[in-house]
């Protein structure tokens, strides 16, 4: 055979094969449905999100409410149960009911729903800013209106008080009480001014009163001014004829004795000397104790001895 005609065979055989490959690549891929790796599968329907008032951090018992320890957090509507807060943009069903599923919304609906739902969480969040915690919250557990008591409610100020102390309330005026400068949250001296009783020392007639002050109690905490237990940012001075002061039990019997001796006045103390000892400042001194009759020349006089 001549070499030519060999060459030709051999070209001939190989593109034979080669057809034979091709044909049965295309045929086998053929047959598979094919599924582009890029291509993502239509969004199909969710259960709806609510977004649940829940403690930013550990919340202790008697701490009053700020807006950073609470966050919203997205809580699926079959689990969200009726006496937790929400924001409101979502319908909450009652038990027994079943929860619609609705499609995700996309595009202008959901920027519309996102800026009706921040319009109602701010206004609902600010409602608990200022209340005081009833019961221990933990980080993430949603807030319920059972543990904590708003402000002004009833029982607000029974929260709001220190384990192991009392609230008593005294007279004030605008001169009693730093001008109305004293303002819920202050710390103050209570101070004492008093008529020295003179009867018992043989006091003659024509004498001149005297008086005597001494500090009753010192470093207390004014809770509120008359009904008020906060004051708006904007607001400097608050005229009161009440002010209620946080005390021990003792020192609430020695306010007692006190009010019943003479005028209280209230000291406003400086934020940088609040670190001091607070409550009783020992007894207060007596009538007969405090004072001393000297008689001098004939003359009588009474010193007061502090």
């Amino acid at each position: 055979m001549k070499p030519a005609r060999i060459v030709v065979i051999c070209v001939a055989a190989i593109s034979a094969i080669g057809l034979a490959l091709v044909v049965r690549t295309m045929g086998s891929s053929s047959g598979q449905p094919t599924t582009p790796a890029a291509a993502e599968s239509p969004a199909g329907p969710t259960e709806p999100m609510a977004k649940v008032l829940v403690a930013a951090k550990d919340l202790e018992a008697g701490s009053r409410l700020t807006a950073a320890d609470m966050v919203w957090k997205d809580w699926a509507v079959s689990a969200v149960d009726a006496t937790w807060v929400t924001d409101g943009t979502v319908p909450i069903p009652a038990k027994g009911q079943t929860v619609a599923v609705a499609q995700k919304p996309d595009g202008a609906v959901a920027r519309v729903t996102r800026a009706a739902t921040e319009a109602v969480t701010q206004a609902s969040k600010s409602d608990f800013v200022g209340a005081v915690v009833r019961e221990t919250i933990l980080a993430g557990e949603p807030i319920v209106a059972r543990k904590v008591v708003p402000a002004g409610d009833s029982g607000y100020m029974a929260a709001y008080l220190e384990p192991g102390m009392r609230a008593m309330a005294i007279r004030v005026t605008v001169e009693t009480a730093a001008g109305g400068f004293i303002l819920p949250g202050d710390r103050v001296d209570v101070l004492l001014t008093r008529e020295t009783n003179l009867a018992n020392m043989g006091a003659q007639e024509g004498d001149r009163p005297r008086f005597a002050s001494s500090t009753v109690l010192q470093n207390v905490k004014v809770l509120a001014i008359d009904q008020s237990t906060s004051v708006s940012d904007a607001e400097q001075a608050v005229v009161g004829a009440t002010a209620t002061l946080e005390v021990r039990p003792g020192d609430a019997e020695a306010l007692a004795l006190a009010k019943s001796e003479g005028e209280l006045s209230l000291v406003l103390r400086s934020y940088a000397d609040t670190g001091g000892p607070s409550g009783r400042v020992g007894a207060a001194p007596s009538a007969e104790s405090g004072t001393v009759r000297v008689y001098r020349g004939g003359e009588t006089e009474v010193v007061v001895v502090p």
